[in-house]
């Protein structure tokens, strides 16, 4: 099985698939009370510049569910199996965030080397902690290819931007001069001042990630120097 590294042009929805109830009385029947769970996941369609190609990264993540804590989970791993691929998470790798009071873990980041685009239709994702206890669940990826839109611009100068985004969702995301990121601002209108929109005194540089939240579809561009 070929291992990915973790790491535009049409939009992609995830539906989770259910287990059938035979099975999954079998499942609980000989799995220990201690076994984590997957209450939900998404995996978005994330198109990136490199090099002025655009190429697809996806961003992956589960809500999880452990008797011990997020603290007793080891191993996140995502697999195409028609593909046979896969990617490995350790839990010192992936990104951990909290939203409605759920916690959320996975990457921003899954990439596939020498690709440009990924395999439709079904992974599966299996979670470990660390006492070797597992649980996988399974989910497909659509892609409907009539909602591609066209991958967004920016330009910033003399202290104002532009932004060219067909996108409904659009964001700075803001870097020292260092690269260290700082902060993400959501942006009112896609044309302005920084100073209206309030960037930060520190921030050098800045990206736009543009979003459609109905689709699970991103971009991302490169980032452009303020200073």
């Amino acid at each position: 099985m070929r291992k990915i590294s973790s790491g535009i042009k049409t939009a992609g929805k995830i539906i989770f698939t259910t287990i059938n109830a035979g099975v999954l009385g079998l499942f609980l029947f000989s799995c220990s009370r201690a076994a984590p769970v997957i209450e939900y996941g998404f995996m978005s369609l994330v198109y990136y510049q490199d090099n002025e190609r655009i190429r697809e990264r996806f961003t992956f993540f589960i809500i999880p569910d452990d008797e011990d804590g997020i603290e007793n989970l080891e191993e996140l791993f995502l697999y195409h199996d028609g593909e046979q691929l896969r990617w490995h998470l350790k839990n010192d790798d992936w990104v951990i965030f909290a939203q409605d009071d759920k916690t959320w873990i996975g990457s921003r980041s899954l990439s596939m080397e020498g690709e440009e685009t990924f395999p439709r239709g079904q992974y599966r994702a299996v979670l470990i902690n660390k006492g070797g206890e597992r649980t996988e669940r399974n989910f497909t990826f659509d892609v409907p290819a009539d909602k591609s839109l066209p991958f967004p611009e920016l330009e910033v100068s003399n202290g104002a931007y532009t932004v060219t985004s067909s996108y409904p969702n659009n964001y700075f995301v803001c870097y020292a001069g260092d690269g260290n990121y700082i902060s993400t601002i959501r942006l009112p209108m896609l044309s302005g001042t920084l100073e209206d929109i309030g960037i930060p005194a520190d921030v050098r540089m800045v990206a736009l990630w543009a979003e459609d939240p109905l689709y699970f579809t991103s971009a991302f561009t490169e980032s452009v120097n303020l200073r």
